[in-house]
This record gives C-alpha cells, sequence and structure tokens, in this order.
C-alpha cells in the first residue's frame, strides 16, 4: 500500500462530503462508525470526498466506496465490517452484545428503507405517500415494541438495555434522518413522541451521547441529501 500513498500510521475515515465538497456529508454509515471511533476514544482524521477527489488507490482497489477506513496499510469499506473491526481490535470499551442481538436486530430489520422509501416520495400527501407513512410507522411500532419488552432494565437497544452496543451506534444516525425528514419535508406527518414514546426516549438518549454529538453535521445537511434524493 506504500505506493498506493497509504503512510503507515494513524487511522483517516473516507466519507461522503457535504454540499460544499468539503465538509461532512449526511452519509448515516459514515456516522455509524464515527460514533464507534468516539465510543472508544480513538484518534481518526476525517477526509470528506467527492467522486473527483477520492484517493486513485480508494477508486482502483475499494470501487471508490465510502465509508473507508484506512488504518495503518490495511482498509476496510462497509460500515459494518469496518465497526467489527474496529470492536475486534479496540475491545475497550466493547460494543459488542451477544445476548439479545437476533431479536434487537430483527426488531430494526426494514426501518431505515422505510424511512428512505418516505422521504423520498413525491408528491407528498397523496396515496402511494400515506402508505408509505403506514410502512414507517409499522417499523417504529416493532421498534417500540422491542423497547418495551418485559425483562429490559435500560433504555439501548440489545438485550437487556443495559449497555450501549454497535447497534445503537448503527440505528441513532437513521433515526436523526428520520427526525429531521419529517420535520423537513413531511410537516411532522408522523408524531414519534406521541405514538411511540419509548422510542422518543431512545432518541433523547442517543443523541444525547457525546459520541453523537461529536459525529453529527447539521440539519440542513441532512435536507440537502433527501432533497437531492427527492430531485429538487
Amino acid at each position: 500500500f506504500e505506493s498506493l500513498g497509504l503512510d503507515a500510521g494513524g487511522m483517516s475515515l473516507y466519507l461522503k462530503a457535504g454540499p460544499d465538497g468539503e465538509s461532512v456529508g449526511d452519509c448515516p454509515f459514515a456516522q455509524y462508525v464515527r460514533m464507534v471511533l468516539e465510543e472508544k476514544g480513538l484518534e481518526y482524521n476525517v477526509v470528506p470526498a467527492v467522486q473527483a477527489t477520492k484517493p486513485q488507490w480508494l477508486i482502483e482497489f475499494y470501487e471508490g466506496k465510502m465509508p473507508a477506513l484506512r488504518h495503518r496499510d490495511e482498509c476496510y469499506v462497509e460500515s459494518e465490517v469496518i465497526a467489527t473491526y474496529l470492536d475486534y481490535f479496540f475491545q475497550e470499551p466493547g460494543l459488542t452484545v451477544k445476548k439479545g442481538a437476533k431479536e434487537a436486530e430483527e426488531a430494526v430489520d426494514g426501518f431505515f428503507p422505510s424511512v428512505a422509501k418516505y422521504l423520498k416520495h413525491t408528491p407528498d400527501g397523496d396515496e402511494v405517500d400515506t402508505e408509505l407513512k403506514e410502512g414507517l410507522a409499522a417499523s417504529l411500532g416493532r421498534l417500540e415494541a422491542h423497547l418495551t419488552k418485559e425483562g429490559r432494565t435500560g433504555p439501548f437497544l440489545v438485550g437487556d438495555g443495559e449497555k450501549v452496543a454497535l447497534q445503537d451506534c448503527a440505528l441513532a444516525p437513521k433515526l436523526y434522518h428520520m427526525t429531521v425528514g419529517l420535520k423537513m419535508f413531511k410537516d411532522n406527518a408522523l408524531d414519534v413522541a406521541k405514538d411511540f414514546p419509548t422510542v422518543q426516549k431512545y432518541i433523547d438518549t442517543m443523541f444525547a451521547r457525546e459520541s453523537f454529538a461529536k459525529s453529527t453535521y447539521p440539519e440542513e445537511t441532512v435536507a440537502w441529501g433527501w432533497g437531492n434524493a427527492r430531485g429538487k
């Protein structure tokens, strides 16, 4: 990798750039990785990139995929692969909770696709839009049911909810996109706080974490991304 311009030290995270081509963009999968890095207190460089500014090695060897984590002489793409790598090699604090992991993953399965379908749809308020809103509400209902299951004692997603896990770091950025998108494009057509109060409490808990605050980006950047997806 030395011939490709990769140095032997430190970590750099290549991710989607924002509207100016230089600031951090709106990718929830990149924020997932950043939350893991922040939870573990690891030092890293953030390298926002657009197609024209991606390094040649990233394009040639990794199809230009981002987020991409370069660590010493290795590089990993795909947020789940990166997060698993980080949790394996930097074990404190551990973010893998095995007991209840399957149930947690089932509870959020299909959540982000339901967010994306609803936010991307135009015109707002037509019959299809209403169906997509109901689909998102069903996804939120599954999450609400999971978070209120008997035997849970903590606020987090996996197992008894006492320990923050990779799944929390993955879900929080997607909930941020949902929250901003509902406000910016759908006139808050879903009242999460009223209809899914435990989900709202979970959102508040995760958004208050230092790892979220350090890895997030402005609401306007989220709106820019979905505005492009909506063709506006």
